[in-house]
């Protein structure tokens, strides 16, 4: 097999030009500007997982040095080396050498720069102002609100926004075109709802779906994501109002074993449902609540499913008040 064929598709169809960034329009056409009139401040760039941050970056790097990209990019995962020493050593040393080619500085990815400790934020930030004649930094992290002021105020800030329905399904369609799958508008539906506007997410999805069938489903597409249908949780949650408890704990374990569900999985599926189900507005908030405790509590160390049972037991006194 070729090296095409084994590629991980979230890199295989990483944008090569500032056109093919999705979803990022207003932030792609000013950071395009910049980089064509070769006047790059600092730049920061903020938002979810799978938006594209890295993606832009990388883009920006290759359309200023072209071939010399490599050479004149250090890229970093402030998450892997999140200490002080990764500013003093390799960011140090990578800086205060001049760029290769007649471009005026070099650029310095930092990716996860939320991860970074605050006194490594402090050692960048005089890093930043001490080299600023040979390099520029392009900083990206999910919380730009973790991040120290002083940084924040020494870079264009660019926020980044999860993708919307439009974009995932223009991106299903060119991946179902050029790896020759059929994807039905259910299994689209169901990707876009998986996915939540992260195309990393996506395109692991359909890549894991690809190789069972050429044909994907909305069945596949739940099965391989470790998502449950979200029909499913919601007759669980239904029987539980009816007051049907022992019924509907067994619907949840089955649901739980068929789809290898963890019990932080389920609870944020079954938060979502409560807003559609059909109950007052005051009970659907008490339950979200109780949804927001029981997910506490497993992070905290609690047994899943005793903490899965006594939520549904809340949906069944809520039922039962309902009813009464």
């Amino acid at each position: 097999m070729g090296e095409a064929e084994t590629a991980i598709w979230a890199e295989k169809y990483r944008p090569r030009h500032f056109s093919e960034v999705r979803g990022q329009k207003e932030v792609v056409s000013k950071v395009e500007a910049m980089v064509k009139a070769r006047n790059l401040p600092h730049l920061l760039f903020a938002g979810p997982a799978g938006t594209g941050k890295t993606s832009l970056a990388l883009v920006v790097a290759k359309q200023l040095f072209k071939d010399q990209w490599h050479a004149n990019l250090l890229e970093l995962n402030a998450s892997d080396e999140r200490g002080i020493d990764v500013v003093r050593h390799k960011v140090k040393d990578f800086a205060r050498t001049r760029a290769i080619g007649d471009v005026p500085f070099k650029i310095i990815y930092l990716d996860e720069c939320d991860a970074l400790t605050k006194e490594a934020q402090q050692a960048l930030r005089r890093t930043m102002e001490n080299y600023t004649h040979t390099c520029r930094f392009i900083l990206a992290a999910n919380y730009s609100s973790k991040i120290i002021d002083p940084i924040q105020s020494r870079c264009a800030v660019f926020r980044f926004k999860p993708l919307d329905k439009k974009e995932i399904f223009a991106i299903v369609d060119r991946i179902a075109k050029e790896e020759k799958l059929h994807v039905d508008e259910k299994a689209k539906e169901a990707l876009y709802g998986i996915a939540e506007g992260d195309c990393r997410k996506l395109e692991n999805i359909m890549q894991s779906c690809s190789v069972i069938s050429k044909k994907i489903d909305e069945e596949l597409v739940f099965s391989m994501a470790s998502v449950a249908k979200p029909k499913d949780v919601k007759e669980v949650l239904e029987l539980a109002l009816k007051n049907k408890f022992v019924e509907s704990r067994n619907r949840l374990l089955d649901m739980m074993l068929k789809y290898g569900l963890s019990g932080g999985d389920l609870i944020k599926q079954i938060q979502k449902e409560v807003l559609e189900l059909d109950i007052d507005g005051r009970k659907k908030m008490e339950l979200v609540c109780a949804c927001g405790e029981a997910e506490y509590r497993m992070s905290e160390g609690s047994d899943e499913y005793i903490q899965l049972e006594a939520l549904l037991s809340r949906f069944v006194l809520a039922g039962s008040e309902k009813n009464g």
